[in-house]
């Protein structure tokens, strides 16, 4: 299984770096998140093995298990909560990941700032916007993004990073590329006032070129490295 994992992560980065160079942009400005989420620990060490060293996870108590299972590598692996963010689950993440890429109100923010231990490094965040207007999709509408990601930037223990989404499916290329051009829209409107922001976190196994064509920064990828997801359990 651990060569499978190796041999999928060549080809998830094969697949960034033409990506890249179709959008005339380096490969190392797009990094590479290996979401880990339902998938056992033993996958989770094959791609570390395999020089991964950023993960993402959805659901925090599977998440902390693994985290406490890889204590050894905790100084090397880079945590990313993607998942929905309850307010009852906000110190367990705000203790023990590095990012969080799905704070999508104040409320939730404002408790991870509280509730990140102060011998930690300010917890890096992104914004969750809802670009495709998804009645089922969490995520803050755009006309609201400014507001919030304002409130957001003056906590103390957090640094906006930049801005997060999970576009609807869709299937050409262009139509793909479209809810992802509105995200970098926005953060190119956040940052002409004055928000100092750096991360595009968008773009998935299916969809990840038009992403990078658009100016992600940060592609989340499961299925791609890992394979299908059971969710039977």
């Amino acid at each position: 299984m651990s060569s499978h994992i190796a041999r999928h992560l060549d080809e998830v980065r094969q697949r960034i770096a033409k990506a890249a160079a179709d959008a005339s942009r380096n490969p190392s400005s797009v990094a590479l998140l290996a979401v880990s989420k339902t998938f056992p620990v033993e996958d989770v060490r094959a791609a570390f093995n395999a020089g991964q060293r950023a993960f993402g996870e959805n659901y925090v108590q599977e998440a902390v298990a693994k985290i406490t299972e890889l204590t050894e590598s905790r100084r090397e692996i880079e945590w990313h909560f993607i998942g929905p963010l309850q307010s009852n689950k906000t110190k367990i993440v705000a203790e023990n990941f590095d990012w969080v890429h799905s704070v999508d109100r104040l409320k939730i923010a404002q408790r991870l700032s509280e509730q990140r231990p102060n011998h930690l490094a300010p917890l890096n965040v992104c914004l969750q916007v809802n670009v495709s207007g998804e009645a089922s999709k969490s995520g803050v509408v755009p006309d609201e993004a400014l507001t919030l990601a304002h409130a957001i930037a003056a906590l103390p223990n957090l640094t906006l990073r930049g801005l997060m989404a999970i576009p609807e499916p869709a299937g050409t290329l262009d139509e793909q590329r479209a809810p992802h051009r509105r995200l970098r829209e926005l953060m190119e409107a956040l940052r002409a006032d004055g928000l100092e922001l750096d991360t595009l976190s968008m773009g998935m196994s299916a969809d990840m070129e038009a992403a990078i064509l658009e100016g992600a920064t940060m592609v989340r990828i499961g299925t791609a490295i890992f394979g299908a997801r059971d969710y039977s359990h």
